[in-house]
Protein backbone atom coordinates (compact mmCIF):
# COMPACT_ATOMS: atom_id res chain seq x y z
CA UNK A 1 0.00 0.00 0.00
CA UNK A 2 1.24 3.64 -0.42
CA UNK A 3 2.76 5.42 2.30
CA UNK A 4 1.13 8.38 2.94
CA UNK A 5 1.83 11.82 4.38
CA UNK A 6 -0.48 14.54 5.58
CA UNK A 7 -0.87 17.93 4.73
CA UNK A 8 -1.35 21.08 6.89
CA UNK A 9 -4.29 22.45 7.41
CA UNK A 10 -5.04 26.46 6.19
CA UNK A 11 -3.89 28.79 8.58
CA UNK A 12 -7.92 29.82 8.75
CA UNK A 13 -8.17 26.79 10.63
CA UNK A 14 -7.23 27.16 13.99
CA UNK A 15 -8.20 24.28 15.83
CA UNK A 16 -6.04 21.10 15.80
CA UNK A 17 -7.79 18.65 14.19
CA UNK A 18 -9.78 17.33 17.65
CA UNK A 19 -13.20 16.70 17.46
CA UNK A 20 -14.60 18.63 20.23
CA UNK A 21 -16.09 17.20 22.76
CA UNK A 22 -19.93 15.95 22.46
CA UNK A 23 -19.60 16.73 19.43
CA UNK A 24 -22.64 15.15 16.97
CA UNK A 25 -22.65 12.29 15.18
CA UNK A 26 -23.79 13.95 12.53
CA UNK A 27 -24.65 17.54 12.44
CA UNK A 28 -21.49 18.69 13.82
CA UNK A 29 -20.40 22.63 13.11
CA UNK A 30 -18.33 21.05 9.77
CA UNK A 31 -21.15 18.76 8.48
CA UNK A 32 -23.66 21.81 8.48
CA UNK A 33 -21.16 23.64 6.42
CA UNK A 34 -20.41 20.52 4.22
CA UNK A 35 -24.47 20.03 3.97
CA UNK A 36 -24.78 22.84 2.80
CA UNK A 37 -22.27 23.33 0.26
CA UNK A 38 -23.56 19.99 -1.29
CA UNK A 39 -26.69 20.96 -1.49
CA UNK A 40 -25.68 24.41 -3.29
CA UNK A 41 -23.51 22.18 -5.52
CA UNK A 42 -26.33 19.87 -6.43
CA UNK A 43 -29.11 22.32 -6.95
CA UNK A 44 -26.89 24.34 -9.61
CA UNK A 45 -25.89 20.96 -11.34
CA UNK A 46 -29.84 19.69 -11.42
CA UNK A 47 -30.69 23.04 -12.97
CA UNK A 48 -28.51 23.17 -15.82
CA UNK A 49 -29.61 20.64 -18.50
CA UNK A 50 -32.88 21.57 -18.33
CA UNK A 51 -32.41 25.33 -18.51
CA UNK A 52 -29.52 24.73 -21.43
CA UNK A 53 -31.81 22.63 -23.20
CA UNK A 54 -34.73 24.54 -23.13
CA UNK A 55 -33.54 27.86 -23.14
CA UNK A 56 -32.17 26.43 -26.78
CA UNK A 57 -35.33 25.06 -27.82
CA UNK A 58 -37.39 28.34 -26.90
CA UNK A 59 -34.81 29.91 -28.90
CA UNK A 60 -35.19 28.37 -31.94
CA UNK A 61 -32.24 26.17 -32.05
CA UNK A 62 -33.25 22.15 -32.74
CA UNK A 63 -32.67 19.55 -31.14
CA UNK A 64 -29.42 18.18 -32.56
CA UNK A 65 -28.09 21.70 -31.04
CA UNK A 66 -29.47 20.76 -27.40
CA UNK A 67 -27.98 17.00 -28.01
CA UNK A 68 -24.45 18.66 -28.59
CA UNK A 69 -24.41 20.82 -25.86
CA UNK A 70 -24.92 17.93 -23.13
CA UNK A 71 -22.56 16.09 -25.09
CA UNK A 72 -20.16 18.68 -24.24
CA UNK A 73 -21.33 19.16 -20.78
CA UNK A 74 -20.82 15.44 -19.86
CA UNK A 75 -18.27 14.21 -21.90
CA UNK A 76 -15.48 16.16 -20.12
CA UNK A 77 -17.02 14.96 -17.13
CA UNK A 78 -16.86 11.06 -17.96
CA UNK A 79 -13.40 11.86 -19.03
CA UNK A 80 -11.52 13.52 -16.46
CA UNK A 81 -13.19 12.20 -13.47
CA UNK A 82 -9.72 10.42 -13.00
CA UNK A 83 -7.62 13.05 -12.60
CA UNK A 84 -10.01 14.66 -10.52
CA UNK A 85 -9.05 12.07 -8.14
CA UNK A 86 -5.06 12.39 -8.48
CA UNK A 87 -5.86 16.58 -7.68
CA UNK A 88 -7.92 16.01 -5.24
CA UNK A 89 -5.21 13.56 -3.63
CA UNK A 90 -2.20 15.77 -4.35
CA UNK A 91 -3.98 19.42 -3.60
CA UNK A 92 -6.34 18.26 -1.03
CA UNK A 93 -10.00 17.52 -2.23
CA UNK A 94 -11.72 20.80 -0.41
CA UNK A 95 -8.83 23.04 -2.30
CA UNK A 96 -9.62 21.23 -5.50
CA UNK A 97 -13.56 21.83 -4.69
CA UNK A 98 -13.30 25.15 -3.91
CA UNK A 99 -11.36 25.99 -7.23
CA UNK A 100 -14.46 23.60 -9.17
CA UNK A 101 -17.23 25.66 -7.31
CA UNK A 102 -15.03 28.87 -8.63
CA UNK A 103 -14.90 27.79 -11.94
CA UNK A 104 -18.60 26.80 -11.96
CA UNK A 105 -19.35 30.32 -10.59
CA UNK A 106 -17.40 32.16 -13.60
CA UNK A 107 -19.05 29.62 -16.36
CA UNK A 108 -22.92 30.47 -14.80
CA UNK A 109 -22.01 33.84 -14.38
CA UNK A 110 -20.89 34.23 -18.49
CA UNK A 111 -24.15 31.51 -19.19
CA UNK A 112 -26.26 34.00 -17.76
CA UNK A 113 -24.28 36.57 -20.03
CA UNK A 114 -24.65 34.79 -22.96
CA UNK A 115 -28.36 33.71 -22.74
CA UNK A 116 -29.26 37.37 -21.54
CA UNK A 117 -28.13 38.76 -24.23
CA UNK A 118 -28.89 36.07 -27.10
CA UNK A 119 -26.33 33.68 -28.38
CA UNK A 120 -24.31 34.17 -31.52
CA UNK A 121 -21.63 32.07 -31.90
CA UNK A 122 -22.75 28.02 -30.62
CA UNK A 123 -18.99 27.61 -29.55
CA UNK A 124 -19.55 30.24 -26.50
CA UNK A 125 -22.15 28.43 -25.42
CA UNK A 126 -20.25 24.97 -25.82
CA UNK A 127 -16.79 26.42 -24.47
CA UNK A 128 -19.13 27.26 -21.29
CA UNK A 129 -20.61 23.72 -20.88
CA UNK A 130 -16.97 22.17 -21.32
CA UNK A 131 -15.86 24.54 -18.14
CA UNK A 132 -18.85 23.44 -15.81
CA UNK A 133 -18.07 19.70 -16.43
CA UNK A 134 -14.59 19.68 -16.57
CA UNK A 135 -15.01 21.45 -12.73
CA UNK A 136 -17.56 18.57 -12.01
CA UNK A 137 -15.18 16.63 -12.49
CA UNK A 138 -12.32 17.99 -10.29
CA UNK A 139 -15.25 18.14 -7.26
CA UNK A 140 -16.53 15.14 -7.54
CA UNK A 141 -13.73 12.89 -5.82
CA UNK A 142 -13.25 15.17 -3.15
CA UNK A 143 -17.45 15.05 -2.73
CA UNK A 144 -17.53 11.37 -1.56
CA UNK A 145 -13.92 11.03 0.45
CA UNK A 146 -14.42 14.15 2.93
CA UNK A 147 -17.78 12.91 4.12
CA UNK A 148 -15.70 10.80 6.57
CA UNK A 149 -13.73 13.95 7.48
CA UNK A 150 -17.30 16.00 8.17
CA UNK A 151 -18.93 13.10 10.49
CA UNK A 152 -18.60 10.63 12.93
CA UNK A 153 -21.52 8.82 11.49
CA UNK A 154 -20.25 8.14 8.12
CA UNK A 155 -23.73 5.93 7.19
CA UNK A 156 -26.02 8.57 8.69
CA UNK A 157 -24.34 11.16 6.94
CA UNK A 158 -24.40 9.47 3.43
CA UNK A 159 -28.32 9.08 4.36
CA UNK A 160 -28.88 13.12 5.26
CA UNK A 161 -26.90 13.71 1.66
CA UNK A 162 -28.60 11.31 -0.37
CA UNK A 163 -32.21 12.99 0.73
CA UNK A 164 -30.54 16.41 -0.09
CA UNK A 165 -29.74 14.71 -3.43
CA UNK A 166 -33.25 13.25 -4.70
CA UNK A 167 -35.12 16.67 -3.05
CA UNK A 168 -32.50 18.98 -5.21
CA UNK A 169 -32.81 16.41 -8.38
CA UNK A 170 -36.63 16.77 -8.04
CA UNK A 171 -36.69 20.62 -7.20
CA UNK A 172 -33.96 21.59 -9.02
CA UNK A 173 -35.05 20.61 -12.58
CA UNK A 174 -38.64 22.16 -12.03
CA UNK A 175 -37.30 25.20 -10.43
CA UNK A 176 -35.07 25.89 -13.73
CA UNK A 177 -38.34 24.68 -16.33
CA UNK A 178 -40.55 27.00 -14.27
CA UNK A 179 -37.87 30.10 -14.32
CA UNK A 180 -37.36 29.32 -18.36
CA UNK A 181 -40.96 29.50 -18.79
CA UNK A 182 -41.86 33.16 -16.87
CA UNK A 183 -38.40 34.50 -16.77
CA UNK A 184 -35.15 33.70 -18.96
CA UNK A 185 -32.29 31.04 -19.07
CA UNK A 186 -30.27 33.71 -17.91
CA UNK A 187 -31.99 33.62 -14.35
CA UNK A 188 -31.55 30.29 -13.89
CA UNK A 189 -27.37 30.61 -14.62
CA UNK A 190 -27.97 33.56 -12.12
CA UNK A 191 -29.31 31.27 -9.27
CA UNK A 192 -26.67 28.41 -10.53
CA UNK A 193 -23.99 30.72 -9.77
CA UNK A 194 -24.80 32.05 -6.88
CA UNK A 195 -25.46 28.13 -5.66
CA UNK A 196 -21.79 27.74 -6.52
CA UNK A 197 -20.44 30.57 -4.30
CA UNK A 198 -22.30 29.30 -1.75
CA UNK A 199 -20.55 26.05 -1.79
CA UNK A 200 -17.23 28.21 -2.15
CA UNK A 201 -17.89 29.84 0.93
CA UNK A 202 -19.24 27.12 2.99
CA UNK A 203 -16.22 24.58 1.75
CA UNK A 204 -14.14 27.72 2.81
CA UNK A 205 -15.43 27.21 6.20
CA UNK A 206 -14.62 24.01 7.34
CA UNK A 207 -11.91 23.12 10.06
CA UNK A 208 -10.29 19.72 8.81
CA UNK A 209 -7.12 19.79 10.48
CA UNK A 210 -4.24 18.01 8.81
CA UNK A 211 -5.57 15.23 6.03
CA UNK A 212 -4.09 12.37 4.55
CA UNK A 213 -1.98 13.12 1.20
CA UNK A 214 0.16 10.74 -1.23
CA UNK A 215 3.96 10.80 -1.28
CA UNK A 216 5.18 14.10 -2.64
CA UNK A 217 7.23 14.75 -5.43
CA UNK A 218 5.39 11.41 -7.15
CA UNK A 219 4.31 12.62 -10.99
CA UNK A 220 0.55 12.55 -11.73
CA UNK A 221 1.37 9.29 -13.88
CA UNK A 222 2.44 7.56 -10.48
CA UNK A 223 -0.32 8.49 -8.67
CA UNK A 224 -2.82 7.50 -11.35
CA UNK A 225 -1.22 3.84 -11.78
CA UNK A 226 -0.72 4.06 -7.30
CA UNK A 227 -4.78 4.86 -7.44
CA UNK A 228 -5.47 1.60 -9.87
CA UNK A 229 -3.10 -0.51 -7.64
CA UNK A 230 -5.26 0.39 -4.30
CA UNK A 231 -8.41 -0.20 -6.55
CA UNK A 232 -7.85 -3.20 -7.95
CA UNK A 233 -5.98 -4.80 -4.82
CA UNK A 234 -9.80 -5.00 -2.86
CA UNK A 235 -11.79 -7.66 -4.60
CA UNK A 236 -15.29 -6.42 -3.31
CA UNK A 237 -14.18 -3.03 -4.88
CA UNK A 238 -13.61 -3.64 -8.39
CA UNK A 239 -16.45 -6.73 -8.02
CA UNK A 240 -19.13 -4.67 -7.25
CA UNK A 241 -18.14 -2.49 -10.01
CA UNK A 242 -16.93 -4.98 -12.32
CA UNK A 243 -21.24 -6.13 -12.13
CA UNK A 244 -22.45 -3.23 -12.09
CA UNK A 245 -21.07 -1.98 -15.31
CA UNK A 246 -23.22 -4.84 -16.99
CA UNK A 247 -26.26 -3.40 -15.29
CA UNK A 248 -25.39 -0.11 -16.26
CA UNK A 249 -25.62 -0.88 -20.11
CA UNK A 250 -28.21 -3.76 -19.91
CA UNK A 251 -30.52 -2.33 -17.23
CA UNK A 252 -29.77 0.77 -15.89
CA UNK A 253 -28.75 2.98 -18.86
CA UNK A 254 -31.99 2.05 -21.04
CA UNK A 255 -34.63 2.24 -18.53
CA UNK A 256 -35.67 5.60 -18.59
CA UNK A 257 -35.55 6.08 -22.25
CA UNK A 258 -37.64 3.11 -22.69
CA UNK A 259 -40.13 3.88 -19.92
CA UNK A 260 -40.59 6.93 -21.31
CA UNK A 261 -41.26 5.92 -24.77
CA UNK A 262 -43.86 3.75 -23.31
CA UNK A 263 -45.73 6.17 -20.52
CA UNK A 264 -45.92 9.28 -22.54
CA UNK A 265 -47.45 8.18 -25.76
CA UNK A 266 -50.20 5.53 -23.09
CA UNK A 267 -50.48 7.98 -20.08
CA UNK A 268 -49.22 11.06 -21.06
CA UNK A 269 -46.38 13.51 -19.81
CA UNK A 270 -47.91 14.37 -16.39
CA UNK A 271 -48.21 10.91 -15.56
CA UNK A 272 -44.57 9.96 -16.39
CA UNK A 273 -43.64 13.20 -14.21
CA UNK A 274 -45.54 11.56 -11.42
CA UNK A 275 -44.04 8.33 -11.82
CA UNK A 276 -40.52 10.19 -11.58
CA UNK A 277 -41.46 11.69 -8.09
CA UNK A 278 -42.64 8.70 -6.84
CA UNK A 279 -38.84 7.52 -7.47
CA UNK A 280 -37.86 10.52 -5.33
CA UNK A 281 -39.84 10.25 -2.66
CA UNK A 282 -38.93 6.68 -2.71
CA UNK A 283 -35.31 8.10 -2.71
CA UNK A 284 -35.94 10.03 0.61
CA UNK A 285 -37.52 7.31 2.57
CA UNK A 286 -34.36 5.01 1.85
CA UNK A 287 -32.33 7.69 2.95
CA UNK A 288 -34.02 7.82 5.87
CA UNK A 289 -34.09 4.00 6.25
CA UNK A 290 -30.35 3.97 5.80
CA UNK A 291 -29.49 6.44 8.64
CA UNK A 292 -31.56 4.45 11.33
CA UNK A 293 -31.12 0.77 9.60
CA UNK A 294 -27.11 -0.06 10.19
CA UNK A 295 -26.44 -3.50 9.06
CA UNK A 296 -23.34 -5.69 9.77
CA UNK A 297 -22.91 -6.64 6.31
CA UNK A 298 -23.84 -3.37 4.44
CA UNK A 299 -23.06 -4.50 0.97
CA UNK A 300 -25.43 -7.89 1.55
CA UNK A 301 -27.80 -5.81 2.76
CA UNK A 302 -28.07 -3.40 0.02
CA UNK A 303 -27.73 -5.82 -2.54
CA UNK A 304 -31.52 -7.20 -1.14
CA UNK A 305 -32.61 -3.84 -1.13
CA UNK A 306 -31.56 -3.91 -4.85
CA UNK A 307 -34.62 -7.17 -5.76
CA UNK A 308 -36.64 -3.96 -5.72
CA UNK A 309 -35.78 -2.93 -8.46
CA UNK A 310 -37.19 -4.80 -11.39
CA UNK A 311 -40.35 -3.84 -10.15
CA UNK A 312 -40.91 -1.03 -12.40
CA UNK A 313 -39.92 -2.53 -15.04
CA UNK A 314 -42.00 -5.32 -14.94
CA UNK A 315 -44.97 -3.06 -14.24
CA UNK A 316 -44.33 -1.30 -17.47
CA UNK A 317 -44.21 -5.26 -19.18
CA UNK A 318 -47.80 -6.18 -17.45
CA UNK A 319 -49.20 -2.82 -18.51
CA UNK A 320 -49.96 -1.94 -14.34
CA UNK A 321 -52.53 1.05 -13.95
CA UNK A 322 -50.30 4.17 -13.24
CA UNK A 323 -50.74 4.15 -9.31
CA UNK A 324 -49.63 0.84 -9.42
CA UNK A 325 -46.65 1.89 -11.35
CA UNK A 326 -46.32 4.87 -8.94
CA UNK A 327 -45.94 2.60 -5.97
CA UNK A 328 -43.61 0.34 -7.84
CA UNK A 329 -41.22 3.41 -8.50
CA UNK A 330 -41.42 4.51 -4.57
CA UNK A 331 -39.87 1.07 -3.76
CA UNK A 332 -37.61 1.10 -6.24
CA UNK A 333 -36.25 4.46 -5.11
CA UNK A 334 -36.13 2.95 -1.44
CA UNK A 335 -33.29 0.03 -3.09
CA UNK A 336 -31.77 1.87 -5.26
CA UNK A 337 -30.92 4.89 -2.48
CA UNK A 338 -30.77 2.27 0.55
CA UNK A 339 -28.18 0.46 -1.64
CA UNK A 340 -26.35 3.73 -2.60
CA UNK A 341 -25.80 4.52 1.33
CA UNK A 342 -24.09 1.26 1.98
CA UNK A 343 -21.85 1.75 -1.10
CA UNK A 344 -20.36 4.72 -0.50
CA UNK A 345 -20.08 4.41 3.08
CA UNK A 346 -18.52 1.18 2.59
CA UNK A 347 -15.63 2.46 0.19
CA UNK A 348 -15.38 5.94 2.41
CA UNK A 349 -14.71 3.63 5.67
CA UNK A 350 -12.84 0.55 3.93
CA UNK A 351 -10.16 2.80 1.63
CA UNK A 352 -7.19 4.60 3.22
CA UNK A 353 -7.46 8.50 3.02
CA UNK A 354 -4.52 8.97 0.96
CA UNK A 355 -6.20 7.05 -2.08
CA UNK A 356 -9.87 7.61 -1.41
CA UNK A 357 -10.05 10.71 -4.23
CA UNK A 358 -8.67 8.58 -6.88
CA UNK A 359 -10.31 5.09 -5.70
CA UNK A 360 -13.52 7.03 -5.81
CA UNK A 361 -12.87 8.67 -9.00
CA UNK A 362 -12.00 5.01 -10.38
CA UNK A 363 -15.34 3.76 -9.11
CA UNK A 364 -17.30 6.79 -11.08
CA UNK A 365 -15.50 5.91 -14.10
CA UNK A 366 -16.56 2.31 -14.30
CA UNK A 367 -20.18 2.73 -12.76
CA UNK A 368 -21.33 6.07 -13.74
CA UNK A 369 -19.30 6.12 -17.17
CA UNK A 370 -21.38 2.93 -18.81
CA UNK A 371 -24.88 4.78 -18.17
CA UNK A 372 -24.37 7.08 -20.96
CA UNK A 373 -23.90 3.32 -23.23
CA UNK A 374 -26.79 1.61 -21.95
CA UNK A 375 -28.97 4.87 -22.52
CA UNK A 376 -27.45 4.94 -26.29
CA UNK A 377 -28.06 1.74 -27.04
CA UNK A 378 -31.79 1.80 -25.82
CA UNK A 379 -32.95 3.17 -29.15
CA UNK A 380 -31.38 0.57 -31.36
CA UNK A 381 -32.14 -2.51 -29.14
CA UNK A 382 -35.55 -0.94 -29.01
CA UNK A 383 -36.35 -0.69 -33.00
CA UNK A 384 -34.10 -4.20 -33.42
CA UNK A 385 -35.72 -6.23 -30.21
CA UNK A 386 -39.53 -4.30 -29.25
CA UNK A 387 -39.43 -2.54 -26.18
CA UNK A 388 -40.91 -5.43 -24.05
CA UNK A 389 -37.76 -7.55 -24.63
CA UNK A 390 -35.29 -4.90 -24.13
CA UNK A 391 -37.25 -4.13 -20.27
CA UNK A 392 -37.40 -7.70 -19.71
CA UNK A 393 -33.73 -8.20 -20.58
CA UNK A 394 -33.25 -5.13 -18.14
CA UNK A 395 -35.54 -6.87 -15.73
CA UNK A 396 -33.48 -10.37 -15.86
CA UNK A 397 -30.07 -8.45 -15.20
CA UNK A 398 -31.42 -6.85 -12.04
CA UNK A 399 -32.38 -10.00 -10.87
CA UNK A 400 -28.37 -11.65 -11.73
CA UNK A 401 -26.77 -8.20 -10.06
CA UNK A 402 -28.55 -8.71 -6.90
CA UNK A 403 -27.79 -12.19 -7.44
CA UNK A 404 -24.00 -11.97 -7.73
CA UNK A 405 -23.60 -9.32 -5.04
CA UNK A 406 -25.28 -12.01 -2.59
CA UNK A 407 -23.21 -14.54 -4.19
CA UNK A 408 -19.48 -12.71 -4.59
CA UNK A 409 -18.20 -14.01 -0.92
CA UNK A 410 -15.96 -11.02 -1.03
CA UNK A 411 -18.68 -8.53 -1.27
CA UNK A 412 -21.55 -10.38 0.92
CA UNK A 413 -18.90 -11.05 3.83
CA UNK A 414 -17.91 -7.34 4.06
CA UNK A 415 -18.48 -6.28 7.40
CA UNK A 416 -19.03 -2.70 8.53
CA UNK A 417 -16.73 -0.49 9.95
CA UNK A 418 -17.55 0.82 13.72
CA UNK A 419 -18.49 4.49 13.67
CA UNK A 420 -15.34 6.52 15.31
CA UNK A 421 -15.70 7.68 18.80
Amino acid sequence: MTSSQTRDRPAADDDDGARPAGEPAIWSRNFRYYFTARSAGLLGWAMLPVAVSAGLLSAGHDLSTAGYAMAFLVGPFAGLVLFGGVLADRFTARRMMIAADLANLTAHVLLALLFLHGIDHLWHLYALLVVAGTANAMFQPGASSTVPLVARDVQGANGVLRISEALTALGGPALAGLLVGTASTGWVMVISAVAYGTSAVCLFALRLGAVPAPPAGESLLRNLVAGWHEFRARNWLWGVIAIWMFFAVLSWGPQLSIAAGVIVPEHGATAFGLLNCAFGAGTVAGGLLAMRYKPDRPLAAGAVAMLAYPLYPLGIVLDWPVWLLAVAQVLVGVGISFWGVMWATSVQTQVPGEVLNRVHAYEVAGSVGMFPVGSALAGPAAGAFGTDRVLEVGILVALLTAAALLTARPIRTLARVPERG
